[in-house]
């Protein structure tokens, strides 16, 4: 570390939650529109996703993910569990879309979300309620939209790693500084 103290596990604060998760739109926008489709396309390999998938996966998932599994904690509590989400189901369609058609649905997407999440004007109760996943049994509401935002961040970092990886051959001995390009096995 250069300087500073490490800060990790910040407490969690809806309005910064919210904020975040209405600028990642805007972020992916700016990472992909106008690459060339080879840069778009590209993944790490067999059963990986290039940028495009991960584009369609999160506009899948603020659709029937996030949303839907934080009215189900506010309205049913634990006593029913979340739907099953399909991960993959956007995959297949993403592949025969252009990109800017599904950076501009995501960016309408998530923007519905936002309003949606924002119109809910949740407390400190609320986020504490609890609902039942199907897999890690009881969490809260707000465990959920923390790994929403979290996701975010998952799949931005899956891009750029993607991105960054084009070059791998090229860069030559700055290959031992860039973590990117890195093999993280060794």
């Amino acid at each position: 570390m250069i300087s500073g103290a490490r800060r990790h596990d910040r407490p969690f604060a809806l309005d910064e939650a919210i904020t975040i998760l209405a600028r990642t739109p805007g972020i992916v926008d700016t990472l992909l529109r106008g690459l060339p489709p080879a840069w778009v396309r590209a993944d790490e390999g067999d059963e990986t996703w290039s940028p495009l998938d991960v584009v369609g996966h999160l506009t899948h998932a603020d659709r029937t993910n996030w949303l839907p599994r934080l009215r189900t904690i506010l309205e049913s509590g634990e006593t029913v569990s979340f739907s099953a989400f399909d991960r993959f189901a956007s995959i297949e369609e993403s592949g025969r879309r252009s990109l800017a058609d599904l950076l501009d649905e995501f960016a309408r997407v998530r923007v519905k979300s936002v309003d949606a999440l924002t119109r809910l004007r949740l407390s400190t109760a609320d986020l504490d309620r609890r609902g039942q996943h199907p897999a890690f049994g009881v969490v809260t509401l707000r465990q959920l939209i923390a790994t929403w935002v979290t996701h975010d961040f998952d799949h931005l970092m899956q891009i750029t790693r993607v991105l960054g990886r084009q070059y791998s051959a090229e860069v030559g001995p700055w290959r031992a500084y860039l973590r990117v390009v890195k093999d993280p096995r060794g």
